[in-house]
């Protein structure tokens, strides 16, 4: 079906592409944290490859919008004017970089030899629920155009920073020197993933301006 949208990219209308790159994002980030946690390697494999498919869909919206600008219209549908297109094709960015950490984290488990602490993984895995719910509050928000979630979302990010810097000061107390660089790396993957929500709900806030 993708590579048929591909060919043919009038065929999937944006906001459509932008939620499938969502929800792929969202279990691969998902599916990236239980392969570190219980060091899975063929599910890190799967999440790495499910990345390509979020790729395909940014591109398609890509040429979507270079087929309006060209064209001077919507591509076969009326769904959205070309300002809101434009900002939906905006939001598909972060969503592909979320992918792009969650493949990070998926990486990362496929060279895990020990296992992780229960009290340090049981953080992350708090850690992890509570961004995959800012990413998705953040998407909510830009689909109803809510200003009030999407400022919530932001006010939520910058308070979890002093929780991450927790974290990473309990990781370089770690005596496993391959645990410590790699929890490192999750949980600055993770960090980020919530700065890219917050990139999210800045659209959705302009959005909402814009159609006032």
């Amino acid at each position: 079906m993708i590579i048929q949208d591909l060919l043919n990219p009038n065929e999937l209308p944006i906001k459509k592409s932008v939620q499938r790159m969502f929800l792929i994002a969202a279990s691969m980030q998902k599916d990236a944290v239980r392969a570190f946690k219980t060091i899975d390697y063929d599910l890190a494999l799967d999440v790495s490859q499910r990345d390509d498919e979020v790729d395909r869909l940014y591109l398609l919206i890509s040429k979507q919008f270079r087929s309006i600008l060209c064209e001077g219209g919507m591509p076969g549908t009326t769904e959205t004017g070309i300002e809101e297109y434009h900002e939906f094709r905006m939001a598909a960015s972060p969503i592909e970089r979320i992918a792009d950490h969650a493949q990070k984290i998926a990486n990362t488990a496929s060279k895990m030899q020990e296992i992780v602490d229960d009290k340090v993984m049981e953080e992350v895995d708090k850690l992890n629920a509570a961004y995959m719910e800012l990413v998705k509050q953040s998407v909510e928000a830009l689909f109803e155009a809510n200003t009030s979630l999407a400022n919530q979302v932001i006010d939520n990010v910058d308070n979890m920073r002093a929780w991450v810097e927790e974290l990473h000061e309990s990781i370089l107390k770690l005596e496993s020197n391959e645990i410590m660089i790699s929890l490192g790396t999750v949980v600055d993957s993770l960090s980020r993933i919530g700065d890219l929500s917050s990139n999210i709900a800045e659209i959705a806030i302009n959005m909402a301006i814009r159609d006032r």
